[in-house]
């Protein structure tokens, strides 16, 4: 494989992650009357946390999922390569409805079920990249966690404001 090849995969795949982020972002509204009326559980975080926590992960997922791919196609094991593709594709579309869910259509209670499911495949995307390499792997970690967490304090909200 190229180096040109390589810088692609990873090209598109960091492009992906930011339309994500773009996406995301312009779905969340948290100056919202509903937003700011919702009673929120003792965990929630500062506002602040949320856009910095974000920014890493996405920045994270883009350079562990890209180099991981990028990995793939080199070895030239085009089933996982498509399987780690699939897989991004569909965290990325569960990460950007969960703020549709949330912010736009105001269902706490399904935005809990999209967490989860968004959790579900943050876990198979640490999998999956950890079999392609272990250390990259376990970089990326911390958004399984997040999203976990994520879920927890998606249905607290909905729990208390039920």
């Amino acid at each position: 494989m190229t180096s040109q090849n390589r810088s692609r995969i990873i090209g598109a795949t960091s492009a992906a992650v930011l339309g994500n982020a773009v996406v995301g972002t312009l779905a969340t509204d948290t100056s919202s009357w509903w937003y700011r009326t919702l009673k929120k559980p003792a965990i929630q975080p500062p506002t602040w946390v949320f856009p910095a926590a974000w920014t890493l992960l996405y920045v994270d997922t883009a350079a562990v999922v890209g180099q991981s791919l990028a990995d793939l196609d080199e070895r030239g094991d085009t089933e996982e390569y498509e399987a780690l593709k699939k897989a991004l594709g569909i965290n990325i579309m569960l990460n950007a409805g969960w703020s549709a869910l949330f912010f736009r259509g105001k269902k706490p209670g399904l935005a809990t079920l999209e967490a989860g499911a968004l959790a579900a495949s943050t876990a198979d995307l640490v999998r999956r990249s950890r079999a392609v390499n272990r250390n990259r792997g376990t970089w990326l970690a911390p958004y399984a966690a997040w999203t976990a967490f994520a879920t927890v304090l998606t249905g607290a909200i909905w729990w208390q404001n039920r």
